[in-house]
C-alpha cells in the first residue's frame, strides 16, 4: 500500500522551511507534540503532516476541536460513554481515543479543555488508560497526541488555568509557527497559489497580481494569517475576472481596501450600536488600493511590467528590520523577538544587508542614535 502524501504546505521563507524540517524530525518520534500559532497559521495542517510522516501513517488520524464542545460533551467525545451514562445515552459509544487507537489524535484548542477533562487526559498520556463516561472497565489505547493552541499555555499553567503536569507531558517538542506578517516571501507565493486556484474553478486564466497589489498584501498585518489571505486573494481574483467578463480591460489583479477587509464600509455598524443612542460616525472606506507609500526602487516597475521578486522581498525585509530596530531602540535580540526570529536569524539578516557598516543599506542606522543603533545587549 502506497503512503498517502502529507498535505501540501506552501512557503519558501527560511522560518517556514526551518519549521518543516522540525516537523519531519519530530514525526519520527513516538511522543506528544505541541503546535503553537496564531489563528490561521496552519496548525491542523502541521498536525496532519506529523501523522503522515510518522510510522503511524496507515492508522487513523482523528481530530477533535476542544473549543467547540462543552465540558460534558468533550468528556463523552474523547472517552466515549456507556448506555445510560446520561439522558439520551441509549447505547454504548466509542470515544475518539478508541477510534484513534494505533494512530494520532489531534486536540485543537487544547487550552479550552476543563480541568476535569485535563485530569483524564493526563492519565491517558501517562499510562495509555481511561474509562468511558459512566463505565467501570479500564480501556487501554495506543495513541499519539498532537495538541494545538493559540494561547500562552505556560502562563495559563502559572495562574492555575491549565495543569502544569499535563503541559509537561504534552510538550515533548513544541513547534511554534511564525505569523504570516513576518514572512513576505510566503505571502506572495500563497497569493499566487490562491489566485490560480480560484481562476481554475472559474475556468479562466489568472492574469497575475499588479505591483501595488503585491505591496499591499505584503504590508497588510494579516491577523487571520493564511486563512485571511486566502479569502482576500480569492475575493480579489473573483471580482477582477467577473469585471473582465463584463468588458473591463484584461490586466493584472489589483487589491483595494475593501478587498483586504470585506467589512470596510461606511455603513458598518458601530460596536456600541445597541448600547449608545448616538454612535460615533464611521469614516468612509478608502476607495483606492491599500498601498503604503514607499521609497522609489528599481525593483518596483510600473503595473503590468515584470516584478523583480528578489528585489521586492529584499526591500520589504529591510523595512521590517528598520522598523523593529527603531521600536526596540537598536537592541538586536529584542528586535529579533519582535519579528518572531531567532537571534542567529536576525544576525544573518543584518550581515546580509550590511547593517552596522558605515554607509551600508542606505540610512539603516537612522532608527536609533549614536552607538545605540545596533546593540546586542543593554
Amino acid at each position: 500500500m502506497a503512503s498517502p502524501s502529507p498535505p501540501e504546505l506552501i512557503g519558501q521563507s527560511a522560518m517556514w522551511l526551518e519549521c518543516l524540517e522540525r516537523v519531519s524530525l519530530s514525526a519520527l518520534v513516538e511522543r506528544p507534540i505541541m503546535v503553537i500559532g496564531e489563528r490561521g497559521t496552519g496548525k491542523e495542517l502541521i498536525a496532519e503532516r506529523l501523522h503522515y510522516l510518522s510510522p503511524r501513517w496507515e492508522k487513523p488520524f482523528v481530530k477533535v476541536n476542544c473549543g467547540a464542545l462543552s465540558e460534558d460533551l468533550l468528556d463523552s467525545e474523547l472517552f466515549g460513554h456507556e448506555a445510560g451514562a446520561f439522558t439520551g445515552a441509549t447505547k454504548r459509544r466509542q470515544g475518539r481515543f478508541e477510534q484513534a487507537d494505533g494512530g494520532t489524535l489531534f486536540l485543537d484548542e487544547i487550552a479550552t479543555a476543563s480541568l476535569q477533562v485535563q485530569e483524564k487526559l493526563l492519565r491517558v498520556v501517562e499510562y495509555g488508560q481511561f474509562q468511558r463516561l459512566g463505565g467501570e472497565d479500564t480501556i487501554t489505547t495506543d495513541v499519539r497526541i498532537v495538541a494545538a493552541t493559540n494561547v500562552d499555555l505556560p502562563a495559563r499553567a502559572a495562574d492555575g488555568r491549565f495543569r502544569a503536569d499535563l503541559l509537561d507531558r504534552l510538550a515533548f517538542d513544541v513547534i511554534t509557527l511564525a505569523p504570516l506578517r513576518v514572512r513576505p516571501e510566503d505571502i506572495i507565493l500563497l497569493a499566487e497559489h490562491f489566485g490560480q486556484r480560484i481562476a481554475r474553478e472559474l475556468e479562466g486564466d489568472f492574469p497575475g497580481w499588479s505591483r501595488t497589489a503585491l505591496e499591499a498584501m505584503c504590508q497588510h498585518n494579516w491577523p487571520g494569517n493564511v486563512r485571511e489571505l486566502r479569502n482576500a486573494a480569492e475575493r480579489a481574483t473573483f471580482r477582477a475576472m467577473a469585471a473582465q467578463a463584463n468588458g473591463a480591460p484584461v490586466g493584472p489583479v489589483g487589491i483595494s481596501a475593501d478587498l483586504l477587509d470585506p467589512f470596510n464600509s461606511p455603513w458598518r455598524p458601530p460596536r456600541d450600536l445597541f448600547t449608545s443612542p448616538t454612535p460615533a460616525p464611521i469614516a468612509p472606506a478608502a476607495t483606492q488600493p491599500a498601498v503604503v507609500e514607499t521609497r522609489p526602487s528599481p525593483a518596483q516597475p510600473a503595473d503590468g511590467q515584470p516584478v523583480d521578486f528578489n528585489a521586492v522581498i529584499a526591500e520589504l525585509e529591510k523595512r521590517l528590520i528598520e522598523t523593529a530596530l527603531e521600536t526596540c531602540r537598536g537592541h538586536q535580540r529584542k528586535a529579533a523577538d519582535h519579528l518572531g526570529l531567532s537571534y542567529h536569524q536576525m544576525r544573518g539578516l543584518l550581515r546580509k544587508y550590511g547593517y552596522g557598516r558605515e554607509g551600508a543599506a542606505g540610512e539603516t542606522n537612522s532608527s536609533a542614535s549614536g552607538n545605540e543603533a545596533l546593540t546586542e545587549t543593554e
